[in-house]
């Protein structure tokens, strides 16, 4: 069975939060008898919702694997969670399925994840299969659930089943290809399957001219006949299969699972995968058993007894435990030991793993979530694994200076799971920084930290990286002499501060003539210049864009010294910011934000208030993209805020622009701060 690639089926269930992935993985497994009893996700039982705050939460927070046997057929498949903050989540398990079955609620219908679900598997063109899930439950319409997919989502989404009966009368599904269970069926339901199988016949008739032609001449067409162009149909995306259930009822879940084998593609079905040669030559990997070995690394877990897995998919060859392999992306061997399949946190062990598999081991050198695989003979490098960059940021502290190593260690192991989680240390502000994809995102990191690691850490706001510059030119002396009794300090300078254009940091000119102060000193002088600019005037921010010209001084024979000239050199800095006009600058991002076009006038308002310029709006596809420039201080919050008034539909991206001076009523606050800071201490 496992060396025949026809033979193997692998494929995410994804959707939005709560819509019933995890209880639909735990029909699966039970229907097909891989576990014994029926997990539950209120019970805290699911195979899939293992770790402790994913029982709390009854969510899944991670990706889980599991897999089983239907009729000879081996069936993996990947329970992705639903809230948006963990869609890094979704994008790995994208590139190690072959195809997505997409939940659709029937109680509340198509939600932001289902959203994110979608464009995920249509980026990566995926066949999809959806899912309505809990048609038991009440209020619950079949049809005006499908209606709203093909409105929202796809006008290709063709229904594969006839429900019997809704909401509390729901009992079973009928396969609307099975003419014979159709004619079968009372007379009410008998009119609404045929016409419903009319409907789907002549859908997978248009895929395919011969077969049109066919219908057209014949009114009718059997299931053989419809079968292979069914196939073909969902492998280009001109069908999307709808199926419907409940899971918790186990209603229609051997329809889904012989639909998962007999009309969804095993990966022998897709095309070749692009890839380059370690020298940048494009190339195409078959995907067969008899081929080369290759894989990627689609995910990175921190276990606590066992230490690190790496969860691969292979795509060709085959690979033996206790062997080894290339690491094509980080250029080395590594060497193996036992490879397992995963059943939500239990391993069990394989002595091979085949092409169109996914499998774990433990404890590889240095490997990271989107590493390519291969056998050495050819360095294959798979396309690069592309995950959104980070929207929310949180200065992070340890709550006691004993555990800020125990934090550090934690926080790497933790950013080692999860490519979407990110730690840094501002090189202005020295704070350690973590950032994501939302305040949830950050606020589960933190209470892992404390359940895994046992260290307890504070979150803050970021400082935002103020620096402090001027608007005019000013002429001034800096003299500082001192006599103590015995040999003194002599150092006097005069210097012209005027300011920069903006990001070209500081330039220093010496002008000097005539040996007015010797050259010996001259860096002296810029040497305390310097350091003045790093302890700031205003609020203590760096200063910068400014220019100063060393044009005339004098010194002692005996008391003049590197010292001297240092203090003189800052205490005219310090005198010449003070007549400069000096003013606070702030960082400007540059903002992209997508957002659904019917919320345009709220986003565009809300960007003014965080005192942000709107630069352009563009169009793509349903959604509008607002360009704008807002102040770095204006945005630690946006992430949050923007799903609040988008319903969970924006989303946005920032890169740094450039500085600005801050407006004086926002920065009269920044100074007083600073101030009150200094006194503190």
């Amino acid at each position: 069975m496992r060396d025949k690639l026809s033979n193997k089926r692998v494929f995410m269930i994804c959707g939005h939060a709560h819509s019933g992935k995890t209880s639909l993985s735990e029909a699966l497994l039970f229907n097909a008898k891989a576990t014994t009893r029926l997990g539950k996700v209120d019970e805290g039982t699911s195979l899939s919702d293992y770790a402790e705050d994913e029982i709390e939460r009854k969510s899944s927070i991670n990706c889980s694997f599991f897999h089983l046997n239907h009729n000879n057929n081996l069936i993996q498949f990947i329970d992705a969670p639903g809230y948006v903050d963990f869609i890094g989540e979704v994008i790995s398990a994208s590139f190690a399925s072959d195809f997505a079955v997409i939940v659709v609620d029937a109680t509340s219908g198509v939600g932001v994840g289902t959203e994110k679900a979608w464009e995920i598997a249509k980026a990566r063109n995926l066949p999809c299969l959806f899912f309505i899930s809990k048609l038991d439950k009440e209020n619950t319409n079949f049809e005006n659930t499908l209606n709203e997919i093909n409105n929202s989502l796809t006008k290709k989404a063709t229904p594969l089943v006839y429900p019997l009966g809704q909401a509390e009368k729901f009992t079973d599904v009928v396969n609307i290809l099975d003419k014979a269970k159709l004619d079968a069926l009372g007379p009410n339901d008998k009119d609404k399957a045929l016409k419903t199988y009319g409907g789907v016949v002549e859908n997978i008739a248009e895929s395919d001219d011969a077969l049109l032609e066919k219908y057209l001449n014949k009114g009718s067409l059997d299931y053989k006949e419809i079968a292979p162009a069914l196939k073909k149909a969902i492998v280009s995306g001109d069908i999307f299969p709808v199926f419907a259930g409940s899971a918790t009822s186990l209603i229609g879940i051997e329809s889904l699972l012989n639909a998962l084998v007999e009309i969804m593609p095993s990966s022998e079905a897709l095309p070749n995968l692009p890839a380059k040669t370690d020298d940048g030559n494009a190339v195409e990997i078959e995907r067969k058993i008899e081929a080369p070995f290759s894989a990627r690394i689609v995910k990175t877990i921190s276990d606590p007894y066992v230490g690190q897995l790496s969860i691969f998919r292979v795509f060709s060859g085959k690979l033996d435990s206790n062997t080894g392999f290339y690491n094509s992306t980080k250029g080395h061997k590594e060497k193996i030991g036992q490879m397992y399949f995963l059943q939500g946190k239990e391993q069990k062990p394989q002595e091979t793993i085949f092409a169109g598999e996914i499998a774990t081991v433990a404890k590889l050198k240095d490997a990271e979530t989107g590493d390519s695989l291969s056998d050495g003979s050819r360095k294959i490098i798979f396309n690069e694994i592309n995950f959104p960059e980070v929207t929310y940021s949180a200065s992070v502290k340890p709550k006691t200076r004993q555990d800020e190593e125990k934090i550090s260690q934690a926080l790497q192991r933790l950013a080692l799971e999860d490519p979407t989680f990110k730690i840094g240390r501002d090189p202005q502000t020295h704070e350690l920084i973590v950032s994501g994809l939302g305040e949830l995102h950050i606020k589960l990191v933190v209470e892992r930290i404390k359940s895994r690691f046992g260290t307890d850490v504070e979150l803050g706001k970021p400082k935002v990286p103020y620096r402090e510059t001027i608007i005019k030119s000013v002429k001034v002396q800096g003299k500082y002499k001192k006599q103590t009794g015995g040999r003194g300090q002599y150092g006097d300078v005069w210097i012209e501060l005027s300011p920069l254009e903006r990001g070209k940091s500081f330039e220093f000119v010496n002008s000097i003539v005539g040996g007015a102060i010797p050259r010996n000193f001259i860096p002296s002088v810029e040497k305390g210049i310097k350091k003045a600019m790093t302890e700031g005037f205003l609020a203590g921010c760096p200063i910068v864009d400014v220019k100063v010209d060393l044009y005339d001084g004098s010194y002692h024979p005996v008391d003049s010294s590197d010292i001297a000239f240092q203090i003189a050199g800052s205490m005219a800095f310090k005198k010449a910011m003070e007549q400069a006009g000096p003013v606070i600058l702030e960082p400007v991002m540059d903002v992209e934000i997508s957002v659904p076009e019917e919320f345009m006038g709220q986003v565009t308002g809300d960007i003014s208030s965080r005192r942000g310029r709107v630069q352009g709006m563009v169009t793509k596809g349903k959604n509008q993209t607002v360009k704008a420039q807002v102040p770095l201080g204006e945005m630690f919050k946006y992430a949050s805020d923007l799903r609040s008034v988008t319903g969970g539909r924006g989303s946005y991206s920032m890169s740094f622009s450039h500085y600005e001076i801050v407006p004086q009523r926002v920065a009269q606050p920044i100074i007083d701060e600073a101030n009150s800071a200094k006194v503190e201490k």
